[in-house]
């Protein structure tokens, strides 16, 4: 009995979903392997990207995926990863969509939408709870902080494999400066930087991170991890700096994931 319920928990699924400015992207997540199970469906984000037009198109990928080989069942938990902050259930910001979400019941609406319990999270604790647990910082004890470079700088704070939500690491002030106006990717590209340029304010940011909370590692993701080997050798920091793995997956399977650990579905 013991062999046949420790096989069964070993194939646990769930739902993931992760919103978008452009593309709302969902897939079923093996829990045990941080892997999808199948392909994962994408539909464009509609617009304007209200909260009824998102929901609705989180209920047709929930539906979708809720139908093939392998679904979860149909009342168990889904999670969403969203670009805000979330606290309780609620954004409290909003990045790249409609901001008549600021303030807005997220985990309320999406669970009377589903008819089942959802669990919102921001998208790049989503990203990084994935990236710690299956991707580059797999195994590592202790803090790491995941930094996404890209239209800013998104961040997460992962302790001992636990996530601490909501590290706005990409706003803190450097120099005088929001860290993302001049450290992110897109700062890079407005700039004109080489990057032996871009490398200098990286230095500055990172050495500033490292300073404050003395991590064990940081992962660096975004679109720009895929050139790492153009300036993350450059960076002198005391701290470990790595590429992230997961690229478009992180979303998706960070968010099955922190849901599943909510539900006690995976620890």
């Amino acid at each position: 009995m013991a062999k046949s319920e420790k096989k069964k928990k070993s194939r646990a699924t769930a739902i993931g979903i992760d919103i978008g400015g452009t593309g709302i992207k969902g897939g079923i997540v093996d829990l045990a392997k941080g892997k999808l199970v199948g392909d994962r469906i994408r539909v464009d984000t509609p617009q304007p990207s209200t909260p009824e037009a998102v929901a609705a198109v989180v209920a047709q990928i929930v539906d979708e995926l809720g139908a093939r080989e392998g679904a979860p069942d149909a009342d168990s938990p889904v999670g969403v990863a969203f670009p805000a902050i979330i606290q309780h259930g609620v954004a409290r910001s909003a990045a790249n969509v409609d901001k008549s979400w600021i303030d807005f019941e997220v985990d309320k609406a999406f669970t009377n939408k589903l008819g089942r319990p959802v669990e919102v999270v921001n998208d790049a604790d989503a990203a990084g709870l994935a990236e710690v647990r299956f991707g580059a910082g797999k195994g590592v004890d202790g803090t790491v902080l995941v930094i996404t470079l890209g239209t800013g700088i998104g961040s997460a704070f992962v302790f001992d494999g636990r996530l601490v939500p909501n590290a706005e690491l990409g706003h803190l002030e450097i120099d005088g400066h929001d860290a993302e106006t001049r450290a992110s990717a897109v700062a890079r590209e407005r700039d004109g930087l080489s990057w032996e340029d871009y490398s200098v304010r990286l230095q500055r940011y990172f050495e500033h991170v490292e300073f404050l909370f003395s991590p064990e590692l940081f992962i660096v993701g975004g679109g720009i991890s895929k050139r790492a080997d153009e300036y993350l050798p450059l960076l002198k920091l005391r701290t470990p700096i790595i590429p992230a793995k997961l690229k478009n997956e992180a979303g998706i399977v960070g968010a099955a994931l922190q849901v599943a650990i909510h539900h006690k579905l995976a620890k």
